[in-house]
């Protein structure tokens, strides 16, 4: 009788919570969506990638808002478009010179424009922010990093001071991950589990962004495939990055930490590899075209979420909600994004929505002022609206369907739904004249 009533006590009482799940950000940086096995390229060896992907939710139909590495990045670590958050470029529009021609990182100028950028990432909610403060995530920086120190992005520890005497504006020793090993990572993970802490890693290291400078095994693999030392060159960089992850993914497998981590992701834009040289082509960095917004999204968490492939839109403005819902938390204000585990918001999605800008901003508090193109993706069907700060340029609609490489422009013949189109992107975001 005892024993029952025991057992009957027991039932009353809470169940335990479960462990919030470990998060880790793949991002790779500078990496065209076309370029991995899973997407159907015929020489890049992504074997690791792809079998995040068969593991994953993957969307292959994702997209960044912006082609250019600090407003992508700060889109992943808020939820809000460019013009929300008003990191639209890399820099801070000022003269590339300082006084007596000091090089721009001493130009005070300079300086003063990053202090503001570093404090509007101070005061938006982050992904690391929200989930320390609420949960006691302990989280990571390693790799690109544009704004400021890694406590400015609400990261508890990281590789990048922030600080341009510390050797550059975008991620100083930050940029070593994956190039020079992984260990930085393997230590901060090992730490956070001794001391029982869910724990977020943003790996975005410098990969296959330039310089290409690949370990020469692979890229004897490339030189006598392609028509350029410069497609070769870049083509053993997406596989030198791939490796890495798959030495992640395997540390994790080692450390038993799989069942109960969330690998997300993404590429922060596209690239084409010009053959010519070791540029990027046109229609990719810094275009409103897929070459440089496209990228594959996935969501991998064994146990929880199935592998698919939803024929549906992704943005990483998602990336934000989806994240915090999984762990339970609500999502700020401001953050327009929907879950992207959850497949009726995904069904729900007819057009997703972004924005490129100049590489420089102009004015912190008028993204208008540095705005180039809008765009809008609904199903098959793209439009690329124009500003005055492109001359010559046109409106362009494209069908990916049938022109995924959007060669064809259909402004003219499609007026119709090209009209319908700039309706829609007029009221997601009217810009200021």
């Amino acid at each position: 009788m005892l024993r029952l009533l025991l057992a009957f006590c027991l039932t009353l009482l809470p169940a335990a919570a479960a462990a919030p799940p470990n998060i880790v950000m793949i991002i790779s940086d500078d990496h065209a969506w076309t370029d991995y096995g899973f997407m159907g390229h015929p020489l890049a060896a992504t074997p690791h990638l792809d079998k995040l992907a068969s593991q994953s939710l993957c969307f292959k139909k994702g997209y960044v808002p912006s082609s250019l590495c600090c407003p992508s990045l700060a889109t992943v670590i808020t939820g809000k478009y460019p013009h929300q958050h008003r990191i639209t470029g890399n820099d801070p529009a000022v003269n590339r010179t300082g006084p007596e021609g000091q090089p721009k990182l001493k130009n005070p100028a300079f300086a003063a424009g990053r202090e503001r950028m570093k404090s509007l990432i101070r005061a938006t909610p982050t992904l690391p922010r929200l989930l320390g403060e609420q949960l006691g995530y302990r989280s990571q920086q390693t790799g690109k990093w544009w704004l400021g120190g890694y406590a400015d992005g609400g990261f508890t520890e990281g590789m990048t001071a922030g600080d341009p005497a510390h050797g550059g504006r975008h991620g100083d020793a930050g940029l070593n991950i994956g190039r020079k090993g992984m260990e930085p990572i393997y230590d901060f993970i090992r730490r956070s589990t001794k001391a029982e802490k869910p724990f977020l890693v943003w790996y975005a290291p410098l990969l296959p962004h330039d310089p290409h400078t690949p370990p020469e095994a692979i890229l004897a693999k490339y030189r006598d495939k392609v028509p350029s030392i410069h497609v070769a060159r870049y083509l053993a960089m997406v596989e030198w990055f791939d490796q890495t992850c798959g030495a992640l993914m395997g540390f994790l497998d080692q450390e038993k930490l799989a069942e109960n981590t969330i690998v997300v992701y993404v590429s922060d834009n596209g690239w084409i590899q010009n053959p010519d040289n070791p540029r990027y082509a046109p229609r990719s960095k810094q275009s409103p075209y897929d070459g440089g917004l496209r990228s594959p999204i996935m969501f991998r968490w064994p146990g929880k979420i199935a592998p698919s492939l939803p024929g549906g839109l992704a943005h990483t403005i998602d990336l934000m909600p989806t994240l915090l819902k999984a762990c339970g938390l609500a999502v700020p204000e401001g953050c327009l994004g929907i879950d992207l585990l959850d497949p009726a918001a995904v069904a729900g999605r007819d057009t997703i929505f972004g924005e490129c800008y100049d590489h420089d901003m102009v004015d912190f508090d008028a993204p208008a002022k540095s705005l180039k193109w809008r765009w809008c993706r609904q199903g098959d069907w793209k439009l690329i609206q124009p500003t005055s700060r492109v001359p010559d340029a046109v409106p362009e609609l494209y069908n990916l369907a049938a022109d995924p490489m959007e060669q064809t422009n259909l402004a003219t013949s499609e007026s119709a739904r090209r009209d319908a189109l700039l309706q829609r992107l007029d009221q997601w975001w009217q810009p200021a004249p």
